[in-house]
């Protein structure tokens, strides 16, 4: 297919502290006891991409990255890891390895995808359309506890995120509009001339842009290029390509555009009907109609292009790790309704006990959970909806609820543990009581102590 991958793997993403850190970085944390870039990997091997750049912010977060995909996938993929400046963003990512990018067509991943979706659907849609960027969208997630959860109260229901806001033509295959980021709350301004080619807009705010992306690769380097200050492809490179798509256009009728494609004056009277323009809606036909005269019958040279979208199915499971609540949301997810991405193989109890754990007398695992290689655990110990790592020591009378636990940590006797993430290497002595928490890896919380909300780290 002639496309050539990146995978946008991170480094140690500030959102995520203090669950990342300098022995793990963002594209290590672990989903259900494996590394969140490995669902990327393969979710691209499963479609035949196994040609593929790993681009990682930081030298020493490269080195790990680098090492662990060497071991991991020796003889299954031929990946490149390049290591790039730290908070470039992810333009600027793609901006510090643009002479590693050759292909006509560059399919552009984020690491911390988890998704059920074949990348190679979004190619083909690129393709046959000949755009200049295709974006996936999906179902925006839901996000919070359970209905089981910690708390139990209505505050804490699971309820949609709100990621974009996106305007659609009819037939759903062009993308006319996106906002992001801080724009999401502001008011929503659309340009005349879209609306004038098209006819009408769909606007969605129930979508989520999944950061995976065709784009066709001379257009993307000249925007990098040209638009140093460019540093978000989501916030930064998107936008400027849907809002300068029908730039032409607008220099023809009497309108002008600025060097980022927004209108100045508005005065063309579109005659077409929209029943014209979506005729065929298989073609992108109000592009093409925009590259002839008003009359609709004498071609003229312009210069339009097209942004498109694949919208995933609602049946498809997609959640990007870019947030705390994310890795819990996703963590509880995979172990749950979204089980076939686990690649692990559930027990009749419906969870994942390692056949090396160790259970004490009267202790419950329930359905939903996951139990490490290694690890043990104590009598009388309640396990629900939780991960727990590899190689765990914990003790009796321990209860842990709607949480993940990462490796080697130690629990002491009679600790409760609900709606947290514990890190690799964490101690926490007896009776120790942690709701809704985070306690960044090595980090010794003292006998008897209890927090609720609290981000607990080594300085």
């Amino acid at each position: 297919m002639d496309f050539q991958v990146v995978v946008l793997a991170g480094g140690a993403s500030k959102e995520l502290i203090p669950l990342v850190s300098e022995e793990v970085p963002k594209a290590l944390l672990p989903v259900a006891n494996r590394p969140v870039l490995s669902y990327t990997l393969e979710l691209l091997e499963q479609s035949n991409l196994k040609d593929l750049i790993v681009v990682v912010e930081g030298e020493d977060a490269a080195l790990r990255v680098g090492g662990w995909i060497s071991s991991a996938y020796v003889d299954r993929l031929h990946v490149e890891v390049a290591a790039v400046p730290e908070d470039v963003g992810t333009a600027g990512a793609l901006r510090a390895i643009g002479r590693h990018l050759t292909s006509h067509d560059i399919l552009v991943v984020s690491g911390d995808l988890v998704c059920d979706v074949p990348p190679g659907a979004v190619a083909a849609a690129h393709r046959r359309h000949d755009a200049v960027v295709t974006a996936m969208l999906c179902s925006a997630p839901v996000t919070g506890p359970s209905e089981s959860g910690s708390s139990g109260g209505k505050d804490k229901a699971k309820k949609p995120g709100r990621y974009n806001i996106i305007g659609l033509d009819p037939t759903k295959q062009f993308l006319l509009f996106i906002a992001a980021g801080a724009e999401v709350e502001k008011d929503v301004r659309i340009q005349k001339s879209i609306l004038r080619a098209v006819g009408q807009m769909e606007i969605r705010a129930d979508l989520m842009d999944a950061h995976l992306y065709a784009f066709k690769r001379s257009v993307l380097q000249e925007i990098l290029y040209q638009k140093e200050n460019f540093q978000s492809l989501r916030q930064d490179v998107l936008p400027f390509l849907v809002r300068s798509q029908l730039r032409s256009e607008l220099s023809m009728d009497g309108a002008q555009s600025d060097e980022n494609g927004n209108d100045k004056v508005a005065s063309f009277d579109n005659k077409v009907t929209l029943s014209q323009l979506m005729a065929n809606a298989s073609s992108p036909s109000f592009h093409e109609l925009c590259a002839l005269v008003p009359n609709g019958s004498v071609p003229f040279p312009r210069k339009t292009h097209k942004c498109c979208v694949y919208i995933a199915s609602k049946s498809k499971y997609c959640a990007r790790l870019n947030s705390i609540q994310a890795f819990n949301d996703i963590n509880r997810d995979v172990i749950g309704e979204a089980s076939h991405l686990s690649g692990y193989s559930f027990s009749a109890h419906n969870n994942i006990i390692h056949p090396s754990a160790v259970l004490g007398s009267k202790t419950t695992v329930g359905p939903q959970c996951m139990l490490g290689e290694g690890s043990q655990m104590g009598d009388k110990c309640s396990v629900k909806r939780s991960v727990l790592g590899c190689h765990c020591r914990i003790g009796s009378n321990v209860k842990v609820v709607n949480s993940v636990i990462m490796n080697h940590v130690t629990i002491g006797d009679g600790c409760s543990i609900q709606g947290s993430v514990i890190c690799s290497n964490v101690q926490l002595q007896d009776r120790v009581v942690l709701k809704d928490c985070q306690v960044g890896a090595g980090f010794v919380v003292s006998a008897g102590s209890e927090y609720k909300g609290e981000s607990l780290a080594r300085k």
